[in-house]
């Protein structure tokens, strides 16, 4: 039986074979940027190939030689949206795996070396909120200048065919901003991170199985409100992604121990949800494979250091 990666591998067999067909009948620039259509296409096609894969190690050193290429067919054809997508995607999820969690690592052994990669980090996530806005930007010209000058009324503007760029930027900068607190002009732009992400999910708030109410979780606890309100707004987010996901999803549980059971110093509410990640079967949901095995080594990162994240 032909899987659903064998059948989009075929038709981006099949698209490259049209592209190289065409060459006889055109000439120059025309079929140059044919070709890098048919490519761009194919590339960005190809997200589920890695979503689905169990090993990260693989995943993590393919990663830079794939996001390179895509860039690559990028500067021939600017404005492939699924390209730039694909890449606010890729940056961001590469940032986080295998750059920053494993700055957290090193932290107990080398201060500086982790810092110096928690920078490089940040550096990652603004090139992938970069690509976002660029996507954005197709449909809806001068943006990032919009959103700077009035959050809501730019965003109020977005559609719901614009939320996989509008969740991709949202985390990718709201992800920037929780490693550059030091940074007064990076901060500056909490507004436009939350105004991406409210719309985003009063647009689709079932984006992929939830993901939106697991970003809600973190900007909620960074507002400026009474603890008891944001802690019920938080645990409300936890319990729409849960729902969402049918509890397949590692990511709720972990986000929320991480952002809101350390802070407010709740071991025993960490645990708890903790133990509900570790106990989900990563195989459970072929399409989010890759995802689960990143939270569920959080999880048990996370659970490592818990003398260290509480000092009673």
């Amino acid at each position: 039986m032909r899987t659903r990666t064998g059948a989009g591998q075929l038709r981006a067999a099949r698209r490259a074979l049209v592209a190289l067909a065409t060459l006889a009948l055109t000439s120059g620039c025309a079929v140059h940027r044919l070709v890098a259509d048919q490519l761009g296409d194919a590339l960005a096609a190809g997200g589920d190939v890695y979503a689905a894969d169990p090993d990260l190690e693989l995943v993590g050193a393919a990663s830079p030689f794939g996001l390179k290429l895509m860039e690559s067919v990028l500067a021939d054809t600017p404005r492939h949206e699924g390209l730039l997508l694909s890449l606010a995607r890729g940056y961001t999820q590469y940032s986080y795996a295998f750059v920053e969690m494993p700055a957290d690592a090193l932290e107990a052994r080398d201060v500086t070396a982790a810092y110096a990669e928690r920078a490089r980090a940040r550096r990652l996530y603004l090139r992938a909120r970069d690509y976002a806005l660029r996507g954005l930007a197709l449909g809806h010209p001068d943006l990032a200048a919009r959103l700077a000058a009035d959050p809501a009324g730019a965003t109020a503007t977005l559609a719901r065919r614009d939320v996989p760029l509008m969740y991709w930027a949202a985390a990718s900068w709201g992800a920037a901003i929780a490693l550059g607190k030091d940074d007064a002009f990076l901060v500056a732009g909490l507004p436009e991170v939350r105004a991406l992400a409210a719309r985003a999910l009063a647009l689709d708030e079932s984006f992929d199985a939830g993901t939106l109410h697991v970003l809600a979780i973190s900007l909620t606890m960074s507002e400026a409100r009474p603890e008891a309100e944001r802690l019920a707004i938080a645990r409300a987010h936890l319990a729409r992604a849960v729902e969402l996901s049918g509890g397949a999803l590692a990511a709720p549980y972990v986000s929320y121990a991480e952002a809101v059971s350390v802070p407010t110093a709740n071991r025993a509410e960490f645990d708890r949800l903790l133990g509900q990640a570790l106990a989900i079967d990563p195989a459970a949901a072929p399409h989010a494979r890759l995802a689960n095995e990143l939270f569920l080594r959080r999880a048990r990162a996370l659970k490592a250091r818990a003398g260290e994240l509480f000092t009673d």
